[in-house]
């Protein structure tokens, strides 16, 4: 065989092993039933659970602790997900910037008794434009060219 038969069968070999080892940490998105479930069912995959923060008629977030003069990574906060059940999770990381100002949450973990331990927490934001900001900007601007 030539170096070059040799070398490309190793490209392909490295780019089978790549794929086959990023498809074992592909997680899906479940509810906190369905994570409860597959805990008790004795499987530990990571899922994602998309939910929305509990708040207040103001805006304000209910049942979040977060004391970082005592313990800086350990934050909790309920979350409630696409099935309306609320749940506690628990991250042990400091918590996430903008955290209060986030429309959805998706928290990545597995379910440990009746609580969620996330090791990852992603958030959605509100726009950072509103529609009437950029009208007012686009009269403004077709003020200043005349």
């Amino acid at each position: 065989m030539k170096i070059t038969h040799i070398i490309g069968i190793i490209v392909i070999v490295v780019a089978i092993a790549v794929i086959v080892s990023t498809t074992k940490d592909v997680s899906t998105y479940v509810t906190f039933k369905e994570a409860a479930d597959m805990a008790a069912s004795g499987k530990s995959t990571k899922v994602h659970v998309v939910g929305s923060l509990k708040k207040d008629a103001t805006g304000n977030i209910l049942e979040m602790s977060y004391q970082p003069e005592i313990d800086p990574n350990h934050f909790t906060f309920k979350l409630i997900d696409r099935d309306n059940k609320e749940t506690i999770v628990v991250y042990d990381n400091p918590k996430p910037q903008d955290f209060e100002r986030s429309e959805q949450v998706v928290v990545i973990g597995h379910m440990q008794n009746s609580e969620f331990i996330a090791e990852k927490i992603l958030m959605k934001c509100p726009s950072k434009y509103q529609e009437t900001e950029i009208k007012g900007t686009e009269k403004a601007g077709s003020q200043a060219s005349l």
